[in-house]
């Protein structure tokens, strides 16, 4: 006689629909009103940024850089829920997390700029840099959680990634670990359709990619990543269950990627104008606009005054970045390794001798 030994189900959430009209009640802490201006305040912001950001590439003055257009909901709620002695593990998408946890703009620039200077956080100097290689930042994710567990410490490690990253072993393997130890991990997906050229429909023959979390053992939740108050809400429930000690929590956050993969990619060469019609239909900062607008939390006085804030403080990082100095030529030894080998020494000296008077050669970003 066959018998059932396991049944799964994975939960959907979301809280408002496309047009910020309400689909059930919200939680008790979005009655915070001055949480929900700042993280309308901002996606605006970081949008605004992001497109500069882009103009920068395009014109020769910053590095290959992925755009975070249509997407900005997952990181502001990942930063405002974060509480400050946890440890934010990013992928590359996740400026609005960094910002709200304390990384200038001019930071940003210079990371995307190639200068080291840019990952030496100045106001959250325990987060972790940008993880460009797909998915390796989940075994630091959980090396950072098995630290708080032995350590006792009632903190967490918030590590994100796309859709993309799920299929890699480093993503398996951490998520096998985090619920074989009880970690304190919060692992946010950011779905968002796209893991470069490849499509979520060939990336995984699972339904969902939140039941990838049955089979490590921890609890998987699959929520709308342009619902402000859905991603946030289940952030929340992450991270309090880390806190208190049980275990970790995988999320998918459904957004859609509005943008290129990075300012090196094409989309139009893979991508039907007609899902990216529909892709914006459903971003994010339209639906937050517009329910804040319907409780008289926002005003169109209001929306100009903030575009205009936005852009002095764009054009200021922007300012700082530019007339920022460049580190001279023997610098991209200098964060390798804590203790330098033999070798590396000497090719040191070399790089700093043919870079002239000073190790200095002139140059821009």
């Amino acid at each position: 006689m066959m018998q059932k030994t396991f049944d799964f189900f994975i939960p959907y959430n979301r809280f408002m629909n496309e047009q910020g009209k309400l689909e059930q009640a919200l939680p008790e802490w979005s009655r915070d009103q001055e949480r929900l201006i700042e993280a309308y305040e901002t996606m605006v912001l970081i949008r605004n940024f992001d497109q500069k950001v882009v103009a920068l590439q395009r014109t020769g003055k910053m590095g290959t850089y992925p755009s975070i257009l249509g997407q900005e909901a997952i990181g502001v709620a990942v930063g405002q829920t974060m509480r400050k002695d946890d440890v934010l593990i990013p992928y590359y998408r996740d400026l609005p997390a960094q910002y709200l946890r304390g990384v200038r703009l001019v930071e940003t620039l210079l990371y995307w700029g190639g200068d080291e200077r840019g990952s030496q956080y100045q106001h959250c100097p325990e987060d972790f840099p940008n993880c460009v290689p797909i998915s390796t930042q989940m075994c630091h994710a959980a090396g950072v959680a098995t630290a708080f567990k032995i350590r006792g410490e009632k903190r967490a490690a918030v590590v994100t990634c796309g859709d993309g990253a799920t299929s890699k072993g480093d993503f398996l393997e951490s998520l096998n670990v985090a619920g074989v130890w009880q970690l304190p991990m919060v692992i946010v997906v950011n779905n968002n359709q796209w893991a470069i050229s490849t499509p979520r429909k060939v990336q995984s023959a699972g339904q969902t990619i939140a039941q990838k979390a049955i089979g490590a053992g921890i609890e998987g939740i699959q929520v709308d990543g342009n619902d402000y108050f859905a991603i946030s809400d289940a952030v929340q429930h992450a991270l309090e269950k880390a806190h208190a000690g049980k275990g970790a929590t995988l999320i998918e956050a459904i957004s859609y990627r509005l943008g290129d993969h990075t300012t090196a990619d094409d989309a139009t060469r893979y991508r039907s104008k007609e899902d990216l019609k529909a892709g914006w239909e459903k971003e994010p900062i339209q639906r937050l606009r517009h329910y804040l607008l319907s409780q008289n939390l926002w005003s169109e006085s209001q929306e100009k005054e903030l575009q205009n804030k936005s852009t002095k403080i764009i054009e200021t990082a922007v300012s700082d970045y530019l007339n920022t100095p460049p580190e001279p030529p023997e610098s991209m030894f200098d964060h390798l390794f804590a203790d330098m080998p033999a070798p590396l020494i000497e090719q040191r000296i070399d790089v700093k001798s043919l870079a002239g008077p000073g190790g200095t050669q002139q140059g821009s970003h």
